[in-house]
């Protein structure tokens, strides 16, 4: 499993509020591939206190752990940095 992959995956989930992918937003910052087939994402969402937040981290973590040769999948969000539109992919 490739973080390309993965990341190709998680485009399905969709903010709610935006209405855009949470990839081409730039909500996901970094997706890590260990030994075991275990799957660590980092990301954030729009603001600190979204609240979309705990949908959008189990919607990651069930499309993640969904995937060929992953055993879990784990999701932390985070803060540092601030998410700002200029994070956006430019479709």
């Amino acid at each position: 499993m490739e973080e390309a992959d993965i990341r190709d995956a998680l485009r399905v989930i969709i903010d709610p509020e935006i209405g855009k992918n949470i990839v081409d937003l730039g909500l996901v910052y970094d997706i890590s591939v260990e030994r075991g087939g275990v799957v660590r994402v980092s990301m954030t969402t729009t603001t600190r206190f979204c609240p979309a937040s705990d949908f959008l981290r189990e919607a990651v973590e069930v499309c993640v752990a969904s995937l060929p040769g992953v055993t879990k999948a784990e999701v932390q969000l985070t803060y540092e940095p601030p998410w700002t539109p200029d994070r956006m992919e430019l479709a």
